[in-house]
């Protein structure tokens, strides 16, 4: 029987309270749907003239191409650059050597405080203004990575940490050294407790990407100014990208979690049995 660590397995009575606030959580969820419809055919925003450049090939393939395909690039630069930065400074963060440590901790606790929206501004002005080498994509790059990799460093570093102690030990105990010991035993460990953090985190990185268009970077949010500015359809604009946005990261997550299975081998991240299985699994144990 499968309950949680927690909490006991409800009755019938929580039960049927709880398939009750699900009707009454859909039923509500259906009226505010419906609602929304409602007000926007009231005012208009329903109309074919609104909707008809996302069904004009033109405008379809500057939406794919100058928008999403500019998003994706974006976001997989700054996933693969934070998951990097992440990794290094999640381990100088374990360093026994203070002036390896502690510059690490600087930086990380620095990044991870500065909003995102913040770091873009910063890097636009110091990297793309006038002569600058940069242009506006690599400055979200550069934030996102950034932020990114400073949040990644704390999961990297947790998740080594939560690997049990006696790994490392029994490691040192046959003569490996701390970098084999990190690289060898404590991280490929440590993959499936960190392998649900990191997805979220780029999730969170592919939607950040809009903020790039503060500082007139390319992708999804840049492409539907013109289109709303042209056709006056500003409502409808900003349901179609979101909409693209919402499919992207489903489809992100979904091939995130294939990959997980894949590399660990297990649906679920970690196994903790109840209190009583374990008491009844060793006293079961032959003498």
């Amino acid at each position: 029987m499968s309950a949680s660590v927690l909490f006991d397995a409800p009755g019938p009575r929580t039960v049927a309270r709880h398939r009750l606030y699900t009707v009454l959580s859909l039923v509500a969820l259906a009226g505010l749907v419906a609602f929304a419809i409602w007000k926007m055919w009231d005012e208009g925003q329903l109309e074919y003239a609104l909707w008809e450049p996302f069904v004009t090939p033109e405008y379809i393939q500057f939406i794919l191409v100058d928008g999403l395909i500019e998003t994706l690039k974006m976001a997989f630069f700054s996933i693969i650059f934070a998951v990097v930065f992440g990794l290094v400074f999640g381990v100088a963060k374990l360093s026994d050597r203070a002036w390896i440590q502690r510059p690490a901790w600087l930086v990380v606790e620095f990044f991870r405080a500065v909003p995102v929206l913040l770091l873009m501004v910063f890097a636009f002005y110091m990297l793309a203004i006038g002569d600058g080498p940069l242009s506006s994509f690599w400055c979200v790059v550069i934030a996102l990575t950034l932020y990114n990799g400073s949040v990644l460093a704390e999961v990297f570093r947790a998740g080594i940490n939560a690997v049990p102690r006696g790994q490392a030990e029994a490691a040192y105990a046959i003569g490996m050294r701390k970098s084999q010991v990190m690289t060898s035993v404590l991280l490929p460990q440590a993959v499936k407790i960190m392998l649900p953090a990191i997805i979220s985190q780029m999730v969170v990185a592919l939607k950040d990407t809009s903020l790039g268009y503060y500082i007139l970077a390319p992708g999804l949010t840049a492409v539907g100014k013109p289109i709303y500015l042209e056709f006056r359809n500003q409502v409808p604009t900003a349901i179609v990208i979101t909409a693209i946005y919402v499919t992207v990261n489903l489809i992100l997550t979904w091939l995130a979690t294939m990959a997980q299975r894949r590399l660990v081998g297990e649906k679920k991240v970690l196994d903790v049995p109840m209190v009583g299985e374990a008491q009844n699994s060793s006293t079961a144990a032959p003498l």
